[in-house]
């Protein structure tokens, strides 16, 4: 293992986040910015920016050679070419990303997975999942995503989505999803999702606006709707894991994410739902627990597919 950091990128419909972690996952120097994301940003637009940010980074931190470069960016995208198309960047449409990095660290490995799975890898390297071989890691937030890691390896699948828990069906007559089905979990407890159920139920937000966070802080506060929401999201997130658990013998399930910030609020339906449907012996025995890493996990998983490839990257 090189001793030298990756440099590591998180790419966000808000923020571009860049950091350099060492080989022990430790964040060195980090920056970011906005992302130019408002109507009418073309894609090389956004490049330049992630340029940018990325060359302050490297120079601030006194140019250190780098062991490589790892990104985590939401999907979908082509697997391993990374030509990718976020759904919440519209700027981006098949655009070449780990061609543009290979040609700016020309002789660098440059490896791209989707950004829930470089949390899933984070949380298994370093996070709640460390010292187990089977694990899946969860990020509830604006959106639902996952990863797999089986046998102390990261699993891909035929296209690198496998672990895509968000599309896991737990309600079959239920709500519609944006990829075409109805009632994956996804489309029942990822923010917004859980936001505009609440407000068909007569929530009414406060002057902090209609979010995630704050339907969880009306929660807290003892608001009877933004409770049931919450208990919705935790009973469908607890029917998934249950799912996943029966097919995959996992040993952990690591949840993070925007909305895992609320606490007994969501785990305890959560715990509860997947109590009473994980019924065979050997899914009982599944912990269910908090992320670990926070706001760095991304960060964190994208270096490991390079200080760590040996578990996390099989590709070219």
């Amino acid at each position: 293992m090189s001793a030298s950091p990756v440099l590591a990128v998180d790419i966000g419909g808000t923020k571009l986040a860049a950091a350099l972690v060492d080989p022990r996952g430790c964040v060195t120097a980090s920056g970011r910015v906005p992302t130019p994301n408002r109507p009418g940003v073309d894609g090389e637009e956004l490049w330049r920016a992630l340029e940018a940010l990325l060359g302050d980074l490297v120079a601030g931190a006194g140019d250190p050679p780098l062991a490589g470069v790892g990104v985590g960016c939401g999907g979908p995208m082509t697997w391993p070419a990374a030509e990718v198309s976020p759904l919440n960047i519209p700027a981006w449409r098949g655009f070449p990303l780990r061609e543009r990095l290979r040609a700016r660290h020309p002789g660098l490995p440059v490896r791209i997975h989707n950004d829930a799975i470089c949390v899933a890898v984070a949380e298994h390297w370093l996070g709640a999942g460390r010292g187990h071989g089977n694990v899946l890691g969860m990020v509830v937030s604006t959106g639902v995503g996952g990863g797999l890691i089986l046998g102390g390896h990261l699993v891909n699948g035929a296209s690198g989505n496998a672990g895509h828990i968000g599309h896991i069906v737990v309600e079959p007559d239920g709500p519609p999803c944006g990829c075409g089905g109805r009632g994956c979990l996804e489309a029942i407890a990822r923010g917004p999702a859980l936001v505009a159920w609440a407000r068909e139920q007569g929530w009414r937000p406060g002057a902090r606006g209609a979010t995630g966070v704050e339907l969880a802080a009306d929660a807290r506060r003892g608001d009877p709707v933004a409770g049931a929401a919450l208990r919705r999201a935790g009973r469908a997130i607890g029917i998934a894991i249950a799912s996943a658990t029966h097919l995959c013998d996992l040993e952990i399930a690591a949840i993070g994410g925007g909305l895992s910030q609320a606490g007994p609020l969501l785990f305890d339906p959560l715990e509860e739902a997947f109590r009473t449907h994980a019924r065979m012996e050997f899914a009982r025995r599944t912990r269910i627990v908090p992320a670990a890493l926070g706001q760095q996990a991304g960060l964190v998983g994208a270096a490991a597919l390079v200080h760590a490839q040996d578990r996390y990257w099989s590709a070219g």
